[in-house]
């Protein structure tokens, strides 16, 4: 465990924690002394009858403190207000124990959680749950991908695939063919003329392979089928959509699918 001290808060946390062990110590002292002190004035040369209640009990009834009805009378204290009379009957060990221990429970907490950082506070729970869930979700997604291929593959017509197909084309494909397909150094993507095959399958097979003799890059690499098969569905939205400064076609004009 590495034990750093780099933020304000952290200083401040510290410093509650030392205040709260000290504090405690400093209780526990104290409680002792006071008891010891009592139970000395008061100590008689022979047993008190409020001793002999509790000395001659069960261990459940020493535990608990708990004087047998008989002796209730022994133990009515001097004062009754209100005409409502009280047994004077000590705090319960069990109880005591109890509460020490939250104190030592709350001391341990603090340093584990928020002063050494090793406890799953919300914050952390949650990146840790995130984490998780992502790592899970890339590994379906790289499972269900490699079922996507060059004798399957099929145009998306869904929304959501086609604006991941965009943001893709936008990141990969901008440079070479423009923001809107129009064509620069490769060919316009917006026309019924083809270079390499208008087919669905023949798109996806060029992104998939490229074209080393044009220049082209091969993406299979840099891409999933499933990423692959989105830029190609992105590709075939824009058929017919004439952009400005829009290239000469080229190549051999083939009928939309």
């Amino acid at each position: 465990m590495n034990f750093q001290i780099n933020t304000g808060e952290e200083l401040f946390l510290v410093v509650i924690l030392a205040f709260l062990v000290f504090g405690a110590l400093g209780i526990c002292v104290a409680v002792i002394h006071l008891y010891l002190s009592v139970k000395q004035l008061a100590l008689p040369a022979e047993k008190s009858p409020k001793e002999d209640l509790y000395a001659g009990g069960t261990f459940w009834n020493r535990l608990f403190r708990v004087p047998p009805s008989s002796a209730n009378d022994s133990l009515l204290m001097e004062h009754a207000p209100d005409g409502i009379q009280e047994l004077d009957n000590p705090t319960p060990p069990w109880f005591m124990f109890l509460f020490y221990g939250t104190i030592v429970f709350a001391a341990v907490y603090l340093v584990i959680y928020h002063v050494a950082g090793d406890g799953d506070i919300m914050n952390r729970e949650y990146t840790t749950e995130i984490a998780a869930a992502d790592k899970a979700r890339e590994a379906y997604l790289k499972k269900f991908a490699n079922s996507v291929n060059e004798n399957n593959v099929t145009v998306l017509k869904d929304a959501k695939a086609v604006t991941e197909g965009k943001k893709l084309f936008d990141q990969y494909c901008v440079a070479c063919h423009g923001s809107a397909g129009e064509g620069k150094v490769g060919p316009n993507l917006t026309d019924e003329y083809w270079l390499h095959g208008g087919t669905v399958k023949a798109v996806f097979h060029t992104i998939t392979e490229g074209v080393p003799d044009k220049g082209m890059l091969s993406w299979k690499k840099q891409l999933n089928p499933i990423q692959i098969q989105q830029v190609t569905s992105y590709i075939f939205s824009l058929k017919g959509s004439n952009p400005a400064g829009a290239k000469e076609p080229q190549g051999e004009k083939l009928a939309a699918e």
